[in-house]
């Protein structure tokens, strides 16, 4: 026998779903804004590219442009939408069905499951947000290399 949450965790469960949901758009904000570093820095890099460099400022400028395109592809993949719709706690799913369907699937409590569901999305996008920033932060090392080829 089941029994109706109380109002403590009705209170809980609603304030996960919101931290929840602030955290995912947390992610995409921070990953919109490393997204337009990369490109500078990439359009800077771009602009340079022809120029008689050094080549140990050639070597690390070349790695530094890798770290920042492998970066920026882990930030379109933070902001990529989850579309699978595998779990019965997403819109993705909800949106494949009718309207029955959708009453019988809101007859019970689906709070848990958006929790669940939606922790572990903001938990990938934050794992990849956090290897796209330690890719850049390699990247600006190894521009500050390039840079101090050029004194040589």
């Amino acid at each position: 026998m089941t029994t109706a949450p109380t109002s403590h965790t009705d209170r809980n469960l609603d304030t996960a779903c919101a931290t929840v949901a602030s955290e995912i758009a947390r992610t995409d904000s921070k990953s919109s804004l490393l997204l337009a570093f990369n490109g500078a820095a990439l359009a800077g890099l771009a602009s340079i590219a022809d120029t008689g460099l050094p080549m140990p400022t050639k070597t690390f400028g070349a790695a530094a442009i890798l770290a920042l395109g492998t970066s920026a592809v882990l930030l379109l993949l933070v902001v990529r939408p989850r579309l699978s719709g595998a779990d019965r706690a997403s819109f993705p799913y909800w949106a494949r069905l009718d309207e029955d369907g959708i009453l019988d699937c809101m007859q019970g409590d689906t709070r848990a499951a958006r929790v669940r569901v939606l922790s572990a999305l903001a938990v990938r996008k934050y794992g990849l947000l956090r290897r796209a920033v330690d890719l850049s932060l390699a990247a600006l090392a190894l521009l500050a290399l390039a840079a101090a080829g050029l004194a040589l």
